[in-house]
């Protein structure tokens, strides 16, 4: 029952990310006072000074209900909202402690840091505790600064009604740029209004506040798993705040010492040379899709040429909407996996035949947005201070050609996911963080690494080069899945759970011998 991450970078919303939709919480009761102190200093801080604390209250209230949250014990951390800057504003942070399953649980709990930045963390609880994550121990979820449920939220309406519309755009036109400029333009103004300090919002803030989070419920020490950004976020966390950390488990790893712009692009190379390698391996899927790569590079080459406009009724239901089908929004659809991995080859396929539907109805997806469920200034403010100011427009380009040299520059312009992201950037300005992020992190803490080689996103190869500086490391790649892996793979599921059992030695026999779902073979 995957729920797909929301992105590893801004603005994908356009673009068909959705495989199955989380179930939203409901009101729980409230929590029991904290059994730790609430006032914290944390480990590492620029404001020792700084006070945070943890108020119960009830789980949030949304339209429907997740079943975990009906025991859940919830409330609010409240922490400043920038540490550098003493007796500023404080804001408040939703907080759900998951009960263990077990009538004996573990006195370490899980801490979950979601993906993003700014992806909805609650309605993600249903697919941690499918997965297994709270079997043995409790586990604590909390949405990180900015998130729906948060004081403040950072939802920006105005960028979800721009990505409804977007599908009916050409991907990379002026037109289509101007549009979203202003979308972003028109947040940035009303949060900046409302006394919002963008420049907190990042990942720094973020650690700090985890670090507050369980000195304030009185945890001597837990285990942390992050997915996607998230895993940016532990191993942030973990380099600035080791103390009381057990170990950390990353799934669908982005590091943070690494991201950029360019690195999209090598993320897009990696997922679907593992793709093309895979149909080659099977028999029927080579012998139906002799070439599926020549057969893709055409499609990009020939739709970002002469794109194709089409009324598409949305999956989800409702009216037709207009639909333009070019090289870009083909690019993206793949690495949102919009199309499910088993029906790639043949939607490729059938695309090249004059039979778009499959990913004409994908892109229409898109037009269906839940609107301020996404805190996309927390996403631009971490894009735009911590990814994008050490690589220029150049960089993106030069890395999209090396990964897909038959592509047109139109296309490799933009990172996949990230369009127009320096223009972004320059509106919504906040301080470059590119130096203190781009530190590789260093500790000897077990760190396990869970990857998907068909992650089109975040390459399953950057957990190697990650782990070589985390001596207690052990990588595990699942094949045939996406991203995020834990709620796609039983066994990974397994690997975790014994993981979090004895963090330097897991079982990780289920592995061998793992394939891929077979592919989709049409008539010819």
């Amino acid at each position: 029952m995957p729920k797909p991450s929301f992105r590893i970078g801004a603005a994908a919303a356009a673009t068909a990310l959705g495989l199955l939709t989380a179930l939203a919480p409901r009101a729980a009761g409230a929590a029991p006072p904290p059994t730790g102190p609430t006032a914290i200093t944390g480990d590492t801080r620029p404001d020792p000074a700084a006070v945070s604390r943890f108020v119960p209250g009830p789980c949030p209230s949304t339209p429907e209900p997740i079943e975990a949250l009906a025991t859940a014990r919830c409330g609010y951390l409240e922490v400043p909202e920038n540490r550098a800057r003493p007796g500023g504003r404080t804001i408040r942070l939703a907080v759900a402690v998951v009960p263990a399953a077990s009538a004996k649980p573990g006195q370490d709990p899980v801490v979950f840091m979601s993906g993003g930045p700014g992806g909805e963390t609650f309605d993600d609880i249903p697919y941690l505790v499918s997965s297994g994550l709270n079997r043995d121990r409790e586990l604590i979820v909390m949405a990180q600064r900015g998130n729906l449920y948060d004081k403040p939220d950072l939802a920006c309406p105005e960028l979800d009604r721009f990505y409804a519309t977007s599908v009916g755009l050409p991907s990379y036109a002026p037109s289509t740029r101007r549009l979203m400029l202003d979308a972003v333009k028109q947040c940035r103004d009303r949060l900046t209004a409302d006394g919002t300090d963008l420049s907190a919002y990042n990942s720094t803030e973020n650690a700090a506040d985890f670090a507050d989070l369980r000195t304030a419920l009185g945890i001597e020490q837990w285990n942390v798993y992050g997915h996607s950004y998230g895993s940016n976020l532990a191993l942030t966390y973990l380099r600035l705040h080791p103390r009381g950390v057990r170990a950390v488990a990353l799934d669908s790893i982005a590091p943070a010492h690494h991201v950029s712009l360019p690195f999209a692009w090598a993320g897009a190379e990696e997922g679907l040379d593992h793709l093309y390698r895979a149909c080659a391996a099977e028999p029927a899927c080579k012998s139906r899709y002799p070439d599926l790569e020549h057969t893709l590079n055409e499609q990009v080459r020939r739709l970002e040429a002469h794109p194709l406009t089409l009324e598409v009724r949305p999956p989800q239901g409702g009216d037709p909407v207009k639909v333009v089908l070019d090289g870009g929004a083909l690019v993206n659809l793949l690495v949102a996996k919009a199309i499910p991995f088993k029906d790639v080859p043949a939607a490729i396929d059938e695309l090249a035949h004059g039979r778009p539907e499959r990913f004409a109805r994908a892109r229409a997806a898109g037009s269906v947005q839940v609107v301020g469920q996404t805190a996309h200034g927390l996403t631009n403010s971490v894009v735009c201070g911590e990814w994008i100011p050490d690589h220029s427009a150049s960089d993106v380009l030069k890395a999209g050609r090396e990964a897909f040299p038959d592509w047109p520059d139109a296309v490799l312009a933009q990172a996949p996911q990230l369009a127009f992201q320096e223009e972004v950037c320059r509106v919504w300005n906040v301080p470059d963080r590119t130096a203190a992020m781009r530190v590789a992190p260093a500790a000897s803490v077990p760190t396990l690494f869970l990857n998907g080689t068909f992650d089109m996103k975040t390459g399953a190869s950057w957990a190697q080069k990650t782990a070589r500086t985390l001596p207690r490391s052990t990588t595990v790649r699942i094949p045939g899945i996406g991203h995020w892996v834990v709620p796609q793979s039983p066994c990974a599921q397994q690997v975790l759970a014994s993981f979090l059992t004895r963090p330097t030695a897991p079982d990780t026999g289920c592995v061998a011998g793992l394939t891929w779902e077979p592919f989709t073979i049409t008539p010819k």
